[in-house]
């Protein structure tokens, strides 16, 4: 076989083999909300969402441009240096995502944007997002942003209910 031959012949060959490769971008796992997630050093679990049309009251209430989402989690370290626990995102299902809010400060027990951990302490509390009413998941990171993985938050507005039963007599749509 000619020289020529032989490289056209190996040059086809390794176009093909290497279309025959999977995508080069990694896909991350998903989780379920709930579960314990394992980012490198850090260990996260969401445990509950909730949506708010804003918060507080009268002249002092902040309103969102969409509806305010709170996410309760909690990030373990386990290493053994303090790490940096990276901010998490939302990611739809089309591909968009929404990022934190830098200043949470007048939501309950907001955990900040800057969050240290010391060895085996954990962090706790809410992260809040202004984010349109749809079905995200929340992309963790490891403390290098080598690793991202994802949480399978469902869309649930029980939140929105008011916190207990309406009194006797006072029904929605009457007065």
């Amino acid at each position: 076989m000619p020289y020529r031959t032989r490289c056209y012949l190996l040059f086809a060959v390794a176009a093909f083999l290497s279309s025959c490769g999977g995508s080069s971008q990694k896909t991350a796992r998903v989780y379920e909300m709930g579960a314990r997630v394992e980012a490198g050093h850090l260990i996260y679990t969401v445990f509950e969402t909730e949506w708010l049309p804003q918060i507080g009251a009268g002249d002092t209430a902040r309103v969102p441009k969409n509806r305010f989402f709170l996410v309760r989690l909690s990030a373990i370290n386990s290493g053994s240096e303090e790490l940096e626990v990276p901010n998490v995102t939302l990611v739809d299902d089309h591909g968009g995502a929404v990022e934190e809010l830098p200043d949470g400060s007048d939501f309950p027990q907001w955990i900040g944007i800057v969050r240290r951990v010391k060895p085996a302490e954990s962090l706790a509390g809410n992260v809040v997002f202004d984010a349109e009413p749809k079905h995200y998941k929340l992309r963790v990171r490891d403390e290098n942003n080598e690793q991202s993985l994802l949480i399978d938050i469902p869309l649930n507005f029980n939140a929105d209910a008011p916190p207990g039963p309406l009194p006797a007599g006072d029904s929605p749509g009457k007065k």
